[in-house]
């Protein structure tokens, strides 16, 4: 490399940082960079920097669950090196035993629970049937229908009366 090549790559570096380095990709084809501690041309460090250019998606798009758990905990400086594919993939098939487990599991006390109930070791659930709350004005009455009941067409001034006023002639 020239002399003068090195100076403006060292020029390069110090006025603007070095470049992002590509850690890797996962399954999705996210791409996961890395720019490396630095010193600013100022003279402070600048710390490692993580992040991720996620495919066809926008920063608020972001859902939890679209970036595997090991990139993300590389990202939060979690761990120190990036994931392998084949790390992912096992955890990926740990994950799913252990759903599996967890679901026959549930299938199993669900079908003691049912023997029990059933052999009256264990009294079943009270089942209750709540119809509105008691600070709704219509509690333990029918609900107001949401339709309306006339159109402003046939209103006439003064011909409404208030129900249960008593009388049913206007004053």
């Amino acid at each position: 490399m020239s002399r003068a090549r090195q100076a403006l790559r060292a020029l390069r570096l110090r006025m603007f940082g070095p470049g992002k380095e590509l850690a890797g990709t996962d399954q999705f084809g996210n791409k996961y960079y890395r720019v490396p501690e630095h010193e600013s041309r100022a003279g402070q460090i600048i710390p490692e920097r993580r992040f991720v250019e996620a495919i066809n998606r926008q920063a608020y798009q972001y859902e939890m669950g679209d970036f595997p758990t090991e990139w993300e905990a590389w990202i939060r400086k979690k761990r120190k090196d990036p994931p392998t594919i084949e790390e992912i993939l096992k955890n990926e098939n740990y994950r799913q035993e252990m759903e599996q487990k967890v679901k026959d599991v549930y299938e199993k006390d669900k079908l003691l629970q049912a023997k029990e109930y059933k052999e009256g070791l264990v009294a079943e659930p009270v089942r209750t049937h709540v119809k509105g709350h008691a600070s709704a004005p219509y509690f333990g009455k029918s609900e107001p229908s949401q339709d309306p009941a006339s159109t402003a067409n046939t209103f006439q001034p003064g011909s409404w009366i208030p129900p249960g006023s008593g009388s049913s002639q206007p004053k």
